[in-house]
């Protein structure tokens, strides 16, 4: 299939479900909004794209008290399905029809995949509880909205690797989202939209395409620039503890240098085969 024929799929799905999507992310948005939308594609096309994920070995590791991860952004070095399923996301008709069920007045989509592209967790994998970093790769703009495509077939929620929402905070039980096979999962990103990735215990793979929305304004007033900010699992206090202060630590770090110390790697260095 080619890109265009990807993106006209995933329009006519969202378009069709646009009324229930919108009454989904508007009864959320007083704390982190969402919505999902189940069988996104045909299946036979979702389960290709599946068995085209590079394997682990072919992704950089990221793996800390705050992750433990696969992640790819160079696209050009994987085969090329993958790559034309993210930039179908970014299809100006699709951007403007999800900004239009969020609510939001624009959305831009991020061709550099800042943070974006795919990703793989195996077993004891996991995403501690955190809020994105607020800015585009230039710190021009603000990420507004997170959208996640899961294309691991039978995923089960048992097996963990599931999407949390954490509206009210770690003292209070998570909103838990399944990360289903062929489902699409579009949630606002602010201040507030702490989420995780459920440890995987399993010993399988969940694999899941990414896309950022960005903003020339914040979804809430009241945002502020904060780097990717990580906190530990209710359970784990010391955890906790140390990622507090670790995220207090990059903070004063920025406001000495704007951009960071050193530049992320995780973006797509289009021309590039590194």
């Amino acid at each position: 299939m080619t890109r265009d024929e990807f993106s006209d799929l995933i329009f006519s799905k969202i378009e069709k479900n646009q009324e229930v999507l919108s009454k989904q992310f508007e009864a959320s948005k007083t704390k982190i909004g969402f919505f999902y939308l189940d069988d996104l594609l045909p299946n036979e096309i979702a389960i290709k794209i599946s068995e085209c994920f590079p394997k682990s070995s072919e992704m950089v590791l990221k793996k800390s008290i705050r992750e433990n991860k696969y992640i790819a952004a160079q696209m050009n070095l994987y085969h090329p399905i993958l790559e034309d399923i993210i930039y179908a996301f970014q299809e100006e008709r699709i951007v403007k029809l999800v900004a239009k069920i969020c609510k939001i007045k624009e959305a831009f989509p991020d061709d550099k995949l800042y943070a974006g592209g795919i990703s793989l967790m195996g077993k004891n994998q996991f995403l501690n509880p955190h809020l994105d970093n607020s800015h585009d790769k230039e710190r021009e703009r603000w990420r507004v909205l997170n959208l996640l495509y899961y294309v691991t077939p039978d995923w089960d929620l048992k097996n963990g690797g599931n999407l949390e929402l954490w509206p009210n905070g770690l003292s209070k039980n998570q909103i838990t989202i399944e990360s289903k096979f062929n489902r699409l999962v579009a949630m606002a990103t602010h201040n507030n939209s702490l989420h995780s990735v459920s440890p995987i215990v399993v010993d399988k793979e969940r694999k899941c395409v990414s896309n950022y929305y960005f903003s020339n304004e914040p979804l809430e007033l009241s945002d502020t620039f904060h780097v990717t900010s990580f906190r530990g699992r209710p359970e784990n206090k010391i955890t906790d503890l140390i990622l507090k202060t670790d995220t207090w630590l990059r903070m004063n770090l920025r406001k000495i240098f704007k951009k960071g110390v050193k530049e992320n790697p995780h973006y797509y260095k289009k021309g590039s085969k590194n």
